[in-house]
């Protein structure tokens, strides 16, 4: 066997999230959450599109009271609400270490704002967590994966108010003081940047009920980092030696050329992308910022002692997902097309997937080697995974040879980056079992080792089945990145 680069204990695993896992929205004392109420759109009414937010009051009241469609996917999941017990031992049957998922605030309080939790909310997470440990595996657990409670954007435009610093941090608390004992690596808000491209699924915030979009954005990020802070200064008094950490959706960005133009719109686009870990692995806002505010109207609205609390509790480490890299132009005209999931120029040095995102395995260890460089923390891929259309033949396999391609390019590089000298935790693929996409809601677009029998539609028998990228990640693990 090859000498593996990859260090001792390395957290190797899958990630999930609630909202696109779980189903059973209305059982056990659940509330509804944000992406309760995004419907499914068909790709060929949207293109390449995202399609998860709701953007006005009346929109909401309309999908609240039934109108406009019935297909709602993130309602019901996969069911891994019922199934957890099939789907963890399969994740064991993989060697995870390691298994992150979210925690659904609704599901633990359903309107966001009580006192006192749900506790058929509390013991499903407790089963959950108790058979992970029964396996040796790690749960890795994120506070806030877009799963608002529904309320909280009704009563408060979401993070725009900041009572919700207050209702957050009773939330953590609660949840870490339940699970003290179970869960020692926590995060707090998932992609905590994409507030700035879908404020209803990053803040809560309906925009109809906004003056200036980018100032109540801003400033509902934010209450974010006063709530992120302080619930990392409770984690560390309620669980000793737990470590807790921020998440980004890391957006690595080249020039489209050498012209200094070019360069410099590359370097505004990164800064405006690490903005975000800035403060919370830093804990202060950047100077780089200053400009951004001023001449978008934006003015932070901060309490006394706010700037302490984000200097005195920065994360313990920083998480991200990698998907995809940009290219940026100093031409406003060409930053009008479309390349990618959030928007740039298509790089013609690269392939791109069956959703437009373009694959960049050596980005990812440029990424790694950027972030370490510039914040000496400990870094953790939390999310990467190829979305594509699965086949099952007629023997009943799915020969996903694309799906092993894509991350073994990508492991290897995160394998020459830590050979580089960064320091990484670990790697959870993104949606390790077939799940609801989140920014198309489509389950036909697949990231998973595990087939989940059900279309767009909500038809199929949910059967699990392994899918071929199933043995090879198992031997990844088992061999701890040596074999590829």
């Amino acid at each position: 066997m090859k000498k593996s680069h990859f260090p001792e204990g390395f957290l190797w695993g899958g990630a999930t999230a609630a909202n696109q896992l779980e189903g059973a929205y209305n059982e056990g004392g659940k509330g509804l959450s944000i992406f309760d109420m995004v419907a499914f759109v068909p790709k060929e009414e949207r293109g390449h599109e995202i399609e998860m937010d709701v953007r006005s009051e009346a929109e909401l009241e309309a999908l609240l009271a039934g109108n406009g469609s019935d297909n709602f996917p993130k309602r019901r999941g996969i069911d891994f609400y019922h199934r957890y017990k099939e789907d963890i031992a399969l994740f064991a049957e993989m060697g995870f270490k390691t298994f992150r998922m979210s925690i659904s605030w609704p599901r633990i309080f359903p309107n966001g704002d009580e006192t006192v939790p749900n506790e058929e909310g509390l013991a499903f997470y407790d089963r959950v967590f108790d058979e992970l440990q029964k396996h040796g595996i790690e749960p890795l657990v994120t506070l806030s994966h877009y799963e608002l409670p529904l309320h909280l954007v009704q009563k408060y435009n979401g993070w725009t108010d900041r009572r919700l610093v207050e209702y957050f941090v009773h939330y953590a608390e609660t949840v870490f003081n339940r699970y003290k004992d179970k869960v020692k690596y926590w995060l707090t808000f998932n992609e905590i940047n994409v507030s700035t491209i879908s404020p209803y699924i990053g803040s809560g915030i309906l925009v109809d009920r906004v003056e200036n979009r980018e100032q109540a954005v801003y400033q509902a990020l934010h209450h974010q980092f006063v709530a992120s802070a302080r619930a990392v200064k409770a984690c560390h008094e309620i669980i000793p030696g737990a470590l807790i950490g921020c998440m980004l959706a890391r957006m690595e960005t080249y020039a489209e050329t050498c012209s200094p133009d070019d360069v410099l719109a590359a370097l505004e686009e990164d800064q405006k992308n690490l903005f975000f870990t800035d403060v919370q692995v830093r804990g202060y806002y950047p100077s780089y910022m200053n400009r951004y505010f001023e001449e978008n109207d934006i003015k932070i609205d901060m309490l006394p002692g706010d700037e302490e609390i984000l200097l005195q509790h920065p994360v313990d480490f920083l998480s991200f997902s990698y998907y995809m890299t940009m290219v940026s132009s100093g031409s406003p005209d060409k930053m009008k097309e479309k390349g990618n999931f959030f928007s740039g120029i298509p790089n013609p040095y690269l392939e791109a997937s069956d959703w437009g995102w373009q694959i960049d395995p050596k980005g990812l260890r440029i990424t790694l080697k950027k972030m370490y460089d510039r914040y000496q923390v400990p870094l953790f891929i939390v999310e990467n995974g190829l979305g594509a259309y699965d086949k099952v033949e007629e023997d009943g396999s799915i020969q996903d040879d694309y799906r092993i391609d894509y991350m073994s390019a990508h492991i290897e590089q995160m394998g020459e980056a830590i050979k580089d000298g960064v320091e990484v935790m670990g790697y959870t693929s993104w949606g390790c079992i077939d799940l609801i996409s989140a920014g198309t809601s489509e389950m036909s677009k697949r990231y998973g080792f595990i087939y989940v029998d059900q279309d767009d539609y909500g038809n199929g028998t949910l059967e699990r089945k392994k899918k071929k990228s199933f043995d090879w990640y198992k031997n990844v693990i088992a061999t701890n990145g040596a074999e590829l």
